[in-house]
């Protein structure tokens, strides 16, 4: 395998995140490595693409390995796509999970669950390999805000999104499941492949 790509850096100062890709993608034969206690620069791209991508190249100066980021956003249609990019800081740039949360339910209290629909939208970007310009990968997943909160599991927003072909929040699912159809999963699973065919590559090279 390319050296570069045995161990690659999860570009995140989020926890829940770390945890969450590193199970997503543990199949690889790869070493996923957190940034222990660097900080990445603050978020100021005006799209989730810009924010990943800044991310991943953030991550690779830092620690000159390959890395790779996510920024995802919750789109609510009858508030144009708001939370959006500003979805971790709703409630402002020290806000908590369920201030957020919080926030977005008072924006839409009593409106009817047809105007209460929304999807969760990631975006993943890897950036440092050798020769390659940093890749990006989309994954989305429609459903419904709730007019409560439901469910103990996930994070964020997880609580408050329903899922209609579940029948049930993100929150109420356990996590392996969540991992299983999750918009975050959906955008790995491409750069999965992504990864999976450069790995092929190197094998049938070295041989």
């Amino acid at each position: 395998m390319n050296s570069e790509l045995k161990h690659i850096v999860i570009a995140t100062g989020n926890s829940d995140k770390f945890k969450e890709i590193k199970a997503i993608l543990s199949d690889l034969p790869i070493s996923f490595l957190d940034l222990k206690g660097v900080s990445l620069p603050e978020e100021i791209g005006e799209t989730l693409v810009e924010n990943a991508i800044d991310k991943a190249e953030a991550g690779v100066k830092l620690t000159n390995k390959v890395s790779v980021a996510d920024d995802t956003g919750l789109e609510v249609d009858v508030l144009q796509g708001s939370p959006g990019v500003y979805s971790a800081r709703f409630a402002g740039p020290d806000g908590s999970y369920e201030a957020n949360r919080t926030k977005l339910l008072a924006l839409l209290n009593n409106l009817p669950v047809e105007q209460r629909k929304a999807r969760f939208r990631c975006i993943v970007a890897i950036a440092g390999i050798p020769e390659e310009k940093t890749q990006v990968f989309e994954g989305k997943v429609e459903g419904y805000i709730t007019q409560e909160e439901k469910g103990t599991y996930g994070f964020g927003y997880d609580s408050i999104f329903f899922i209609p072909k579940l029948g049930k929040t993100f929150a109420e699912i356990s996590p392996c499941l969540k991992n299983e159809i999750s918009h975050r999963t959906l955008a790995l699973l491409k750069l999965k492949e992504y990864l999976a065919e450069k790995i092929i590559d190197d094998k049938e090279m070295s041989c």
